[in-house]
């Protein structure tokens, strides 16, 4: 991949990268409710007369669905192209933005187009080398832009491989849930507790779902819990992970619900309601992570 490939890609920077066009379905209080329902979000801003959209559904009034979706334009098609040409044939997610510049309402027809915003110089990472693609839809009621949503891409050669097992996938460790980390660090598992309703919350939010407020504390969790549910990973195969193996929601005593290993027996004798207890395990000098061990009086 040289530098004259480079130039050739930023010269795709602002062309259309998909066909514009128009949501499927006004914004309605239908689909408002299901979104609340299955986030967990209780926001009385989002039901009632006076209802507005979550923010974060911006991207849900455009998408196509499975049968009503016009793809990508011959531009970005063209500019992928020239990527798989130079071998650039891997392609991964690495992340998306979302900007929200008024609330969007019930009755509210939405239009959308799609940009390549930019493409970033070579990058080397530990998946290979390659370039970053960014695309951006603006989304629309009338003229007025209403929000915009940004997408990232890498298009990249991959690496060559190392014989050596890979290590385990580290958290993404952010603003929100550092302090989870940090109890995790002291071997203790934090829930977070609202400090307005005193609500537990699991995972950690910067905020109340039920009431609403931004201030918070922490509990320390007993330890103590039952498999509410549970997969066993069979494929697709990930580095550093053996399957088959078993994956559980674990209900906790405190009432909240998170994911993690069950340890301590066979992936196929995993079953819903076992009583569990937590421990910490170390995969290596810098990675510790809570799982679960089936209790001993359940096998």
């Amino acid at each position: 991949m040289s530098d004259e490939l480079g130039g050739r890609l930023k010269a795709y920077e602002g062309r259309a990268a998909a066909v514009a066009g128009a949501g499927r379905d006004p914004v309605n209080l239908p689909m408002i409710r299901h979104w609340c329902e299955a986030m967990g979000d209780a926001n009385p801003a989002y039901a009632g007369p006076e209802a507005i959209a979550p923010p974060t559904m911006l991207q849900a009034w455009i998408m196509g669905g499975l049968t009503d979706h016009e793809g990508r334009s011959q531009a970005y098609d063209e500019l992928l192209g020239l990527l798989d040409e130079a071998g650039c044939t891997s392609v991964v997610a690495t992340d998306c933005e979302q900007e929200y510049l008024r609330p969007l309402r019930p009755g509210d027809e939405i239009t959308f187009g799609t940009m390549i915003e930019s493409v970033s110089e070579r990058k080397t990472t530990k998946l290979g080398t390659g370039y970053f693609v960014t695309t951006r839809t603006d989304v629309r009621v009338g003229r007025a832009l209403v929000g915009t949503h940004r997408f990232r891409i890498l298009k990249y050669a991959p690496a060559q491989r190392s014989q050596e097992p890979p290590p385990r996938p580290r958290p993404v460790v952010n603003r929100d849930n550092a302090g989870f980390w940090e109890g995790v660090r002291h071997r203790q598992l934090l829930i977070q507790r609202c400090t307005g309703c005193a609500t537990l919350r699991f995972p950690w939010l910067p905020g109340c779902n039920s009431c609403g407020c931004p201030d918070w504390d922490t509990v320390e969790a007993s330890g103590e819990g039952t498999v509410y549910s549970y997969v066993v990973m069979h494929h697709p195969p990930f580095p550093a992970f053996t399957p088959p193996y078993a994956v559980a929601l674990i209900e906790l005593s405190e009432g909240v619900r998170m994911i993690s290993n069950v340890v301590g027996a066979p992936y196929d004798k995993v079953r819903i309601g076992m009583p569990v207890r937590l421990e910490f395990q170390s995969y290596d000098e810098e990675l510790l992570l809570p799982v679960f061990r089936i209790r001993e009086d359940a096998t």
